[in-house]
């Protein structure tokens, strides 16, 4: 292809497993990073930095405007850092713990049906097609909620109280699952409504893995989580979206399952998690699925920018052929600590090395 594409033609090229100029490239950091850089390099903004960088990708979000008692950010009690939207009082780094589990004691599904589910009106979608708009076209636009459903069922009942629930009383985790599933749900259709012709991508994300493996077994997976994933997948495929999805750990055993479900594209891809060797999963999963991310957060946080050139190169190298491949850390959230020169070095090499030409 000729360089002339844009960056939104470039990624929808990588989604359909042909080769587009250059392999797409893709900046997903914390406020704290995007700050920090924005500093170092001198920049203007933060529009500045994804420019810099090379970012085929722009978000948009629906804002909360609901009541002040579940606002993130607003009345927290003394020391809570952040209210989920489920009134989940958590405290820490990026985030932080959930404080307390108020599902902890349900016993039947009456019990989760009482509980004080969030009004999906209380997301505002009305700026965000002029929001998606600003771009004119050029990028391609990730947008709808992320939709941590199963996160948000951990701090509702407790991760250890979860997973002995799911045998113990399947009904109520499958209540719970279906309440903070479907609050993304409709929010989402709601702002797919608003700008659905705006957004390329449906952007969700869940934690389905550790380090040394899948949280949970592919049995308990397709019982519990892949009915609320495919409700999600189907949305954005109902709106010609692309459903990609972000899971950290090694969660190769489910891959399967997700293809199954009509999973478009993962992102993370942590190449320091059992199951995840990035030749592995492009040999394996490479022709079903776009896959984005791979080059070591972990290095990039404690490694030289030497480091982080030798293995973005490397990370090329291998998922580049045929297509089908968006570069970017093996994270969906570069963190405060990470040094700017390792990042700009993964950034510069991917400028460098990943030309199809």
């Amino acid at each position: 292809m000729a360089d002339r594409l844009t960056s939104r033609e470039r990624v929808l090229a990588a989604f359909d497993h042909t080769e587009p100029d250059r392999v797409p490239a893709w900046l997903g950091a914390s406020p704290a990073f995007r700050a920090k850089a924005v500093r170092e390099l001198g920049l203007s903004d933060d529009e500045s930095l994804s420019y810099a960088v090379g970012d085929d990708f722009r978000r948009v979000y629906a804002r909360y405007a609901g009541p002040d008692e579940f606002s993130p950010d607003k009345n927290l009690p003394p020391g809570v850092t952040y209210r989920s939207v489920f009134g989940i009082l958590r405290h820490g780094y990026e985030g932080g713990q959930p404080l307390f589990h108020p599902l902890a004691k349900a016993e039947t599904v009456a019990d989760v049906d009482a509980y004080p589910w969030p009004d999906p009106a209380w997301m505002d979608v009305s700026q965000i097609r002029a929001d998606a708009q600003r771009w004119g076209g050029q990028y391609a636009m990730l947008g709808g909620e992320w939709a941590p459903f199963w996160h948000d069922a951990i701090d509702l009942l407790g991760m250890e109280n979860l997973l002995m629930k799911m045998f113990d009383a399947p009904e109520v985790v499958e209540a719970v699952l279906a309440h903070t599933a479907a609050f993304y749900a409709a929010v989402s259709e709601r702002t797919f409504e608003a700008a659905g012709d705006a957004i390329d991508i449906f952007f969700i994300g869940n934690d389905f893995g550790s380090r040394n493996g899948p949280l949970i077994g592919v049995k308990q997976f397709e019982q519990f989580l892949l009915p609320p994933l495919r409700s999600l997948i189907d949305l954005g495929h109902r709106y010609n979206m692309r459903v990609l999805m972000h899971c950290c750990g090694g969660f190769a055993p489910l891959i399967p399952s997700l293809i199954d479900a009509g999973l478009d594209g993962l992102q993370a891809l942590q190449p320091n998690c059992r199951g995840m060797d990035p030749a592995a999963l492009k040999a394996e999963f490479g022709r079903d699925l776009l896959l984005m991310g791979a080059i070591n957060t972990q290095l990039l946080i404690e490694g030289t920018p030497e480091q982080a050139r030798a293995e973005t190169r490397r990370i090329l190298e291998i998922m580049m052929p045929g297509g089908g491949y968006v570069a970017c850390p093996s994270h969906d959230y570069v963190l405060g600590e990470t040094p700017v020169d390792n990042i700009m070095a993964v950034y510069e090499t991917i400028r460098a090395y990943g030309d199809y030409g």
